[in-house]
């Protein structure tokens, strides 16, 4: 049967240039968890040489091979055992595997991969406003399998592809083929389906060498993000009712829609997904996380109440879709073919295969409902070397996964018509009206125009909007590029209000979930970060635009007052601004009911500040409370000092 043997821990990192020492190392690791985003600039894109040894696994079953299982490697990889190349692999965010039977001995074998931060002339991505961090940043497993077994060679893949599609009747067929390597005739492949309360409710029985069947399963679950019912179909390589290997997949039945004047719907019912972008970074970890961390990630999400994440810009771990399976969310995934085209055949089969490999490993997500071929690719300009490329991915997406729908990311400057447009099934602007230049009142009269001119209707979705906001800065008259807390969370007001007044809008994703590491940046007075999160890099302190947006979005009861951090107030009456999902919200003053208001999401009192005050909101069974005092002259530790950045608005 088959074993899977982690190989995290007792590394050695050395790097051949010499830049530091060598250490022994963890899994999940990156070189770069702290000068990736100290904001210098420089942080080390190098090459690093992890090394350990291993035995080779003994294989109770006939044969047995193998392979080492790389889940990610940043960004370029050669796997060598007994210093012989098993193989090599460009693209830091995809699995890939080698069949190293043939090189292992026995006792101790030593593993070595070699991996690369640096740029190469043919992989993506070129140029990004994030840290390209390097390492092995997902873990590293040796897998033993008999000679006869469910497929690891294939682009990464699970070795097995289910197509769960919902019937007229309440029911659902599940369109099933697995990939068995080595069989003979006397191999057959046992599926079994599990619905979502653990209970096997359909079974068959295939030849090794055509394993496709359509099983049919009444009264079917559908998955969706507010009821994410999962079903899990087994597959059992057997001989003589012997099993030899075994794999799963978690799938959900779901069926979607977009149109440009009704938006999204899943299962026949409307609704427009709102959400946000989220990097696949944090404070001192850099990229290299646990499974703990995916999954705080996706909690706080759903915190939110979104119901949709785009997966900027390339392709996540396994355990971040996982979640988003299990919690329920519409997921956008990607591939790092963003902002700098690259021209030549080698170029254009890397961006091919890392297409590949997102569609092949990532088949039977049910959270996935997007495939994502590109992110403000104009940025360097455009050729028609690049429109044919989009064409040839889109060509690719759809005789890989004719079930999804595929989308696109524009920067904001791509004309509204053009060889750009109607490429892929859906479209996306990023648009940053009230941030990078225009005023945040742009946004909406934008959509209408492109709405309401396109005669060959497109359905148009925003990928990227937002500001930044640093938890340091406060104003009481906030203006774009102050960087105050409370900027962020009047540019969100309007936003929120305009994707709600324009259902059609088929998806927006805030741009970003979280702060995240972009060591290039000097912006804001924080150098190394992206400061567009509605959450700190670190995870611990929700910004005032959290909440607004939990105000729209979520359905569990809250009242949160705003700009807690701004304690020291100049004026004698002041703002508080209070956001709530409750309809009625009482404010009260050092114990003294102030106001009592109803209204949606924003609510808004004024009250005297003298001395120092304490301010109780209360709505239904919610309180918060913030303490705010007067003082003569403005805290300077409020305002950012502006100096002349080193870096452009973006880069």
């Amino acid at each position: 049967m088959r074993e899977i043997i982690s190989l995290n821990e007792g590394w050695t990192l050395r790097f051949p240039k010499g830049e530091r020492a060598a250490e022994t190392v963890t899994l999940p690791h990156t070189w770069n968890a702290v000068d990736g985003m100290d904001g210098n600039g420089s942080y080390l894109r190098t090459t690093g040489v992890y090394s350990r040894t291993f035995k080779k696994p003994v294989q109770p079953l006939a044969g047995g091979r193998v392979y080492v299982e790389v889940l990610a490697a940043a960004l370029d990889a050669t796997v060598k055992v007994n210093g012989t190349v098993a193989t090599t692999h460009e693209g830091g965010f995809s699995i890939f595997r080698a069949d190293i039977t043939d090189l292992c001995r026995d006792g101790d074998n030593e593993l070595t991969i070699e991996v690369s931060n640096e740029d190469t002339p043919s992989m993506y991505p070129a140029s990004a406003d994030f840290t390209f961090y390097g390492g092995l940043y997902r873990g590293v497993n040796l897998i033993s399998v008999p000679n006869a077994h469910f497929d690891l060679d294939y682009y990464g893949g699970p070795g097995i592809m289910v197509t769960p599609k919902p019937t007229a009747d309440g029911g659902a067929t599940f369109e099933i083929k697995s990939f068995v390597t080595n069989p003979d005739d006397s191999f057959t492949v046992m599926y079994s389906i599990e619905d979502p309360y653990g209970c096997e409710v359909a079974s068959a029985v295939r030849p090794s060498d055509n394993t496709a069947i359509s099983i049919y399963v009444p009264d079917a679950e559908l998955w969706s993000m507010d009821e994410p019912n999962l079903y899990t179909v087994v597959a059992r390589l057997q001989r003589n009712n012997e099993a030899f290997d075994e794999i799963y997949a978690n799938v959900g039945v779901r069926s979607y829609t977009v149109t440009p004047d009704g938006g999204f719907s899943i299962n026949g019912e409307a609704t427009p997904l709102r959400g946000v972008s989220r990097h696949q970074d944090k404070l001192y970890k850099g990229n290299a996380l646990t499974v703990e961390d995916h999954y705080q990630d996706a909690q706080i999400i759903k915190e939110l109440g979104a119901n949709t994440i785009r997966l900027a810009h390339y392709q996540h771990s396994q355990d971040f879709y996982d979640a988003c399976d299990e919690l329920g969310f519409a997921v956008w995934a990607e591939i790092p073919f963003i902002s700098v085209f690259k021209s030549g055949k080698d170029a254009h089969t890397h961006v091919m295969e890392e297409m590949k490999e997102l569609i092949i490993q990532n088949y039977n997500h049910p959270s996935i409902l997007f495939w994502g071929i590109s992110n403000e690719i104009l940025i360097g300009g455009i050729s028609q070397e690049l429109v044919d490329t989009h064409h040839d991915l889109q060509k690719l997406c759809k005789e890989l996964d004719p079930t999804r729908l595929t989308t696109i990311a524009h920067v904001s400057h791509t004309p509204t018509s053009g060889p750009m447009h109607r490429i892929t099934d859906v479209e996306s602007y990023n648009h940053y009206f009230g941030w990078y230049g225009g005023k945040i009142e742009q946004n909406g009269p934008w959509l209408d125009k492109f709405h309401a001119e396109n005669p060959d209707p497109v359905c148009l979705g925003i990928s990227e909007y937002g500001c930044e906001g640093i938890i340091n800065w406060h104003s009481n008259t906030p203006q774009c590029k102050d960087y105050s807390e409370e900027y962020q969370a009047l540019y969100h007001e309007y936003m929120a209000q305009a994707f709600e007044d324009r259902p059609w809008i088929w998806a927006s994703h805030v741009w970003n979930m979280f702060d995240f590491a972009a060591d290039a940046r000097d912006q804001g007075g924080e150098p190394g970060m992206n400061h567009k999160g509605l959450v700190t890099f670190d995870r611990k302190t929700r910004k005032d635009s959290f909440y607004l947006y939990k105000a729209w979005w979520s359905d569990e009861n809250f009242v949160h007052i705003c700009s807690k951090r701004f304690t020291d107030r100049t004026e004698r009456e002041m703002e508080v601004k209070v956001y709530s999902n409750q309809k009625s919200v009482a404010l009260y003053v050092n114990g003294e009911k102030a106001g009592e208001q109803t209204g949606e999401h924003v609510f808004s009192f004024r009250v005297p500040l003298t001395g120092e005050i304490e301010v109780r909101a209360v709505a239904g069974d919610c309180t918060d409370t913030a303490s705010f005092r007067h003082v003569d002259t403005p805290n300077p530790s409020y305002k950012l000092v502006k100096t002349k950045s080193k870096s452009a608005n973006w880069v």
